[in-house]
């Protein structure tokens, strides 16, 4: 174990205030000192849990490709199970997209939270503990424990704090999550008795026979393509993400969707690379419907949420279109994708969150002439807009033009489909851009409203700065996640040769 366990302080500090809130905070609707105590509390321990996260960035050598910080001890003997924590060039970012993510959402929440506050500083607070514990877990009862443990807070999210139905979108959202990590669960329970221990790392490498590792492979995707979200197990998201309360919808985008993603990498193909090369054609098929018929949807769409989320939908598309594209380009290209729409799908529903505090509808066509009266939010909804299709400069360019060059490499025709899906998604988000925001400014609850406030460009500032720094200069990016992603390539291609040879 490291001197200071840097990864369980980053881990468990949001719990600890959580706690303390839970205790020491007196809630209640009419109680406003103990409301804003909760959230100042919360705000503050998200912040040191941030500035942890940048402690631990920092200690980190990206020229390792192993796991680097980690921790080890015997949590239950009886049954060979280990508390073991560890991250590697792959799980230090998603580490600190949920350290920056989180302290945003509870600024934003200022306003937009009225009810149940103390509660709701709560869930948020645990919600990022079970986000970190996941990335950071190398046991397999670890990694499930906080793999479901984001679904109760989140749970609790849509459906105390959603919309008007808000109980239907909570109990789709835990119902579709949590079937298929039952099968994920069975999954691990086979692994651990062929394996003889809990541990994640002794299970990498292709250690099981064919068949089982077909088996395992279905199990393991049922559980993370509804996470990615896969078409077609992607219909729990609209509907979660419109009735989720904006920081919901923003954890949902930035981080929960990236669990999938991860999860393919971690597992599917880091332990089970034979049946992952198997079911490449599937998955790249499924993929591309995904990309172009999420793209026409969210054309037909009336409620900005709802384009956004199948714009995500679409996105995540490239992600898993890169991943088992099983080439350096589409490795790149599907990290930079989860990178870049963290913060921009974020961003948009933040926007969304703007407007909504405001007139409380996301109905496209109440709007108009948003640039006359409201110039900053214009300006703001603009940058992540083109982040969003792609325009060079952005973070959302190099994620998706990396993630088709490497589908080219894989069959130019996967390359030419995934390309309809751009054009498919800045038709969609031009023109959700033209109604919002041009046309004469008419009607007189819109022309009434307020621009940014300076909490709200406290906001936007450092997801502006981080959605052109990536696409100004992905290298300070990439840097850090390339050693250890071309070295499970690497593995990966050696393994699948060695079976070929065999």
């Amino acid at each position: 174990m490291t001197v200071f366990p840097i990864l369980s302080a980053v881990t468990f500090l949001p719990l600890l205030g959580a706690l303390a809130i839970l205790l020491f905070v007196s809630g209640g609707e009419d109680n406003v000192r103990g409301n804003r105590l909760a959230q100042i509390v919360a705000l503050g321990v998200s912040l040191a849990t941030l500035a942890l996260s940048f402690v631990m960035l920092h200690r980190f050598d990206p020229a390792n490709t192993g796991f680097q910080l980690v921790e080890r001890f015997v949590w239950i003997p009886s049954f060979n199970i280990a508390y073991i924590k560890g991250i590697d060039g792959i799980s230090v970012w998603f580490v600190m997209i949920s350290t920056i993510l989180t302290p945003l959402c509870l600024l934003s929440s200022i306003s937009g939270v009225k009810k149940r506050i103390k509660e709701f500083m709560i869930a948020l607070l645990v919600l990022e503990t079970m986000m970190i514990g996941m990335f950071t877990a190398l046991d397999f009862v670890l990694f499930y424990l906080f793999f479901e443990g984001v679904l109760l807070p989140m749970f609790l999210i849509i459906g105390v704090w959603g919309g008007e139905k808000r109980t239907y979108a909570a109990y789709k959202f835990f119902l579709y999550t949590f079937l298929g990590s039952v099968l994920m669960l069975v999954a691990i329970f086979a692994m651990v008795l062929h394996v003889g221990t809990t541990d994640m790392t002794a299970m990498m490498g292709g250690k099981f026979p064919k068949e089982m590792a077909v088996w395992l492979w279905l199990a393991f995707f049922a559980s993370f393509a509804v996470k990615t979200p896969m078409w077609p197990f992607h219909t729990w998201l609209p509907y979660a993400h419109v009735e989720a309360p904006t920081a919901g919808s923003v954890i949902l985008a930035g981080v929960l969707l990236k669990m999938g993603g991860y999860g393919f990498i971690r597992i599917a193909i880091q332990m089970l690379p034979e049946a992952s090369k198997h079911f490449a054609p599937l998955m790249i098929g499924l993929s591309l419907v995904g990309i172009i018929y999420a793209s026409l949807v969210a054309l037909a769409q009336t409620d900005m949420k709802k384009l956004i989320a199948y714009s995500s939908v679409a996105h995540m598309g490239y992600v898993t279109l890169g991943i088992f594209s099983f080439n350096q380009q589409g490795w790149d290209g599907a990290m930079m994708v989860m990178l870049s729409h963290s913060f921009v799908a974020s961003a948009l529903f933040l926007c969304v969150g703007v407007v909504y505090d405001r007139m409380h509808t996301r109905e496209i066509a109440r709007y108009g002439g948003m640039a006359t009266n409201m110039p900053r939010y214009a300006v703001v909804f603009m940058v992540f807009m083109l982040a969003s299709i792609g325009l060079p400069g952005t973070s959302g360019f190099v994620g998706e033009f990396l993630s088709m060059q490497g589908a080219f490499l894989a069959n130019s025709w996967f390359g030419l489909l995934s390309a309809l899906g751009m054009i498919l998604g800045a038709a969609y988000m031009l023109w959700l851009y033209r109604r919002l925001f041009y046309g004469a400014l008419v009607k007189d609850d819109v022309r009434a409203m307020k621009d940014l406030s300076v909490r709200e460009i406290a906001v936007f500032a450092p997801m502006l700065i981080l959605v052109l720094w990536i696409g100004i200069y992905p290298a300070a990016f990439r840097n850090v996640y390339a050693p250890s992603l071309e070295k499970a390539l690497l593995d990966f291609q050696t393994q699948s040769q060695g079976t070929q040879h065999d």
